[in-house]
């Protein structure tokens, strides 16, 4: 792994993620009732909750509403939750000012070009491996995973174990 990578990873305090690209494959599946479903990965989950063991925040932030996100992050206990942010650089100011951050100790996984703004400003800003290609121009860690495949869990585990923490929290979590 790069040495850049990891010294930006040791300084990470709150991991922000976008939803459809990410945490899902990006598909959206519909029901003959109109009620959406979407599909996430438990080892992506069990990540999340293995940065929150380590003490670091989480956040999503997605551009899109849905019921089935909120329930998601309600089963994760992530408590920042933002949905149907079109422009996400206004949550990302609250947050670094709720939590008395700088653009170094965040770190932000995105997948299409409308999260370009964000990619730019954190300290380590990465996406999936089928992320458009716009957005993995400016990522610094592209994962080897899809999303909704368990491009999260791979971000995360660099993050952790960058910073000493992965084996500390893995056990627990996972166990």
């Amino acid at each position: 792994m790069d040495k850049k990578i990891i010294e930006k990873a040791k300084k990470i305090k709150l991991v922000i993620f976008d939803v459809d690209g990410v945490l899902t494959d990006g598909s959206i599946i519909l029901d003959k009732n109109g009620n959406e479903l979407k599909r996430f990965n438990v080892r992506d989950g069990h990540g999340i909750k293995a940065l929150q063991k380590a003490g670091i925040k989480v956040a999503l932030i997605t551009g899109r509403e849905s019921p089935v996100v909120k329930v998601r992050a309600e089963e994760l206990g992530i408590e920042e939750v933002h949905q149907k942010i079109f422009k996400k650089s206004s949550v990302y100011e609250t947050l670094l000012e709720k939590y008395k951050l700088t653009n170094e100790e965040v770190a932000f996984m995105g997948d299409d070009i409308v999260d370009a703004e964000l990619l730019k400003r954190v300290g380590l800003p990465a996406v999936p491996a089928d992320a458009d290609e716009g957005a993995r121009k400016l990522a610094l860690f592209v994962s080897t995973k899809a999303g909704g495949r368990g491009a999260v869990r791979e971000f995360v585990e660099l993050i952790l174990k960058s910073s000493g923490l992965w084996d500390s929290v893995s056990g627990e979590t996972l166990g």
